[in-house]
């Protein structure tokens, strides 16, 4: 299962529709996770013409868009939480361990900043944004390969070109 992982798209400000770059990596995705701030509800209708889509809330979210604040689901046999504000850096394996108990990984967004990171027996994810890189040299997003259980394969993958 190829799942694409977007963050903090930030409609229509930053994202007017799908760039291409991030529309190649969605023709051949199963699945997309958004990891919240995507503001506009015509963003997830969008990304549906894709693949199915699984959203959460984030901190710019207007009101009408439809989206838990967490979502926990099974993807392949592999559990998945999701969350767009993780919290501070220092101590944001264990709590995200607390917060999903039963997750193998947690998919997160808000900072901007791309991570992927292992520890206690989970891994959390954040794909960057691919429309507001803020400090980071490179819009981004996730692509992760999931089977029988398993991630298999985790990239960050810059979808603009480097900051100038």
């Amino acid at each position: 299962m190829k799942a694409v992982v977007l963050s903090d798209t930030h409609a229509p400000r930053r994202w007017r529709s799908c760039p291409p770059r991030v529309a190649a990596h969605l023709r051949d995705a199963d699945v997309i996770l958004h990891a919240g701030d995507v503001c506009v509800p015509s963003v997830p209708a969008e990304l549906a013409a894709y693949a199915p889509v699984h959203v959460v809330r984030g901190n710019n979210d207007e009101p009408d868009l439809d989206a838990p604040e967490t979502l926990e689901l099974e993807l392949e046999g592999l559990r998945v939480g999701m969350i767009h504000d993780s919290g501070p850096a220092r101590g944001r394996l264990a709590r995200m361990r607390r917060r999903f108990p039963r997750a193998g990984l947690v998919v997160f967004g808000h900072s901007h900043i791309p991570l992927d990171e292992s520890g206690d027996g989970l891994r959390i994810f954040n794909p960057g944004s691919p429309t507001d890189r803020r400090r980071q040299p490179y819009g981004t997003i996730g692509v992760l390969t999931i089977e029988h259980g398993r991630l298999v394969e985790a990239a960050i993958v810059p979808v603009t070109d480097p900051a100038r």
